[in-house]
């Protein structure tokens, strides 16, 4: 499943899509722009190429091809009428190869009469949405190439979140021991010492995952917000995740005691878990912030995560989750060696 995810994740291009508009102040009458694409084919298809401004509703106007400066660049100009039905325009590209693309352009008009059923001049042309078939990365002007990192941020703090639940459950097991208790299926252990053992390779298992998270969340910030780093709240909950369940593992090597050290940790682990799904699932959603899911901006839906989309990202999270399970059923082998090790020392 890793591979799979990998493999198309980098090997697969970008839709072709809209990524700006240049031009003056719009007014009636003839007026010039340069439309930016991204992965089209306006070169390569030049006799299909159609270029379209829109203003409000369904009302078209063809614009006029003058230079077709690249596959992603393209000159055109259109004649607006001195009425139109809203001054707020989108502009289209449409080729045979691409489908439709288009920009919603903040541009400055003048002089236009406002009526909202204003088709005078329209074009006569039917606009359709640029449907791509079979898998495709959906196109986004300000994430663009970086939505890739999805295949690898989202699944690694999923992860950490199934191996941290892990770590949990093992607390409140070793809390429900009595001191002493005996292991029947294990000599060298009591029960709170084993289910120990399990909550600290699960949660450092979990830590692994959660750096990695903070690593490539750092790197798609860079990428898309500019910054390294941003005042965000969901960004902000993942740092002091980190430091609290790193302030676990301070804490269990500072008690020598084994089963004083185990409730303890049990206990911190237990509150570092609540305060974990209250930092990054529940205030982020009560405060402004940039991720996806914040302030209105919505969260795996087709704005960044369409159904072509979703047959790579969910064999992700399962690989991965799989993978940090193994490295957890690894971690554990090897501390339990260990402690036995320094049993029989």
């Amino acid at each position: 499943m890793l591979l799979y995810s990998g493999i198309f994740s980098l090997w697969h291009p970008m839709i072709p899509g809209g990524f700006g508009v240049a031009t003056t102040v719009l007014k009636p009458g003839r007026n010039e722009f340069v439309f930016t694409g991204y992965n089209c084919h306006f070169v390569s298809d030049q006799p299909s190429l159609q270029l379209l401004v829109n203003a409000g509703g369904k009302t078209y106007y063809c614009a006029q091809v003058l230079e077709i400066k690249s596959n992603n660049v393209a000159k055109g100009a259109v004649i607006l009428p001195d009425t139109i039905a809203s001054n707020e325009f989108s502009f289209y590209a449409n080729t045979n190869v691409d489908g439709t693309v288009f920009v919603e352009a903040p541009t400055t008009s003048e002089g236009f009469v406002l009526d909202k059923n204003a088709k005078a001049l329209a074009c006569d042309y039917h606009v359709k949405t640029n449907e791509h078939s079979g898998f495709g990365f959906p196109f986004q002007p300000i994430i663009i190439e970086s939505i890739r990192n999805l295949m690898w941020h989202v699944p690694m703090w999923f992860t950490m979140f199934v191996l941290m639940g892990i770590s949990f459950f093992f607390s409140i097991r070793a809390l429900g021991q009595s001191p002493h208790s005996a292991n029947t299926l294990d000599s060298h252990f009591s029960r709170i010492l084993l289910y120990d053992l399990k909550a600290s390779a699960a949660a450092s298992t979990g830590l692994i995952f959660c750096v990695l998270g903070l690593i490539t969340g750092s790197v798609w910030a860079r990428f898309t917000w500019g910054t390294w780093w941003v005042n965000d709240p969901q960004l902000n909950g993942a740092l002091v995740v980190f430091m609290v369940y790193a302030a676990y593992f301070i804490l269990r090597h500072s008690v020598p005691d084994e089963e004083k050290r185990a409730r303890l940790s049990a206990i911190f682990n237990i509150f570092a878990l609540v305060l974990m799904v209250v930092l990054l699932m529940v205030m982020p959603r009560f405060t402004d912030g940039l991720h996806p899911g914040k302030s209105g901006n919505p969260a795996f839906s087709k704005y960044d995560l369409d159904s072509s989309l979703r047959t790579v990202f969910y064999p992700a999270c399962a690989g991965f989750i799989l993978l940090g399970y193994w490295i957890y059923s690894l971690n554990f082998r090897i501390s339990k060696l260990e402690s036995e090790h320094e049993q029989n020392a």
